[in-house]
């Protein structure tokens, strides 16, 4: 009886320092898009959180 094997499913995870070595390019070249998408996903929540800051900076700031 032959057992149809189920195609290998990508990790969504990177481990920062891990060894890359045993990985395929076309694996490093996912993981690159993930952590980009991460990057930007990153970015707009500081972009979020200094408007934030300043909104509160102008409400709540010194008045010189």
């Amino acid at each position: 009886m032959i057992i149809d094997e189920e195609p290998r499913k990508r990790g969504t995870s990177h481990e920062l320092g891990c060894d890359l070595s045993a990985i395929s390019a076309d694996e490093l070249r996912h993981r690159i898009t993930l952590l980009e998408s991460e990057i930007e996903r990153i970015k707009g929540e500081i972009g979020r959180k200094e408007a934030g800051r300043k909104a509160a900076d102008s409400l709540f700031g010194p008045k010189v």
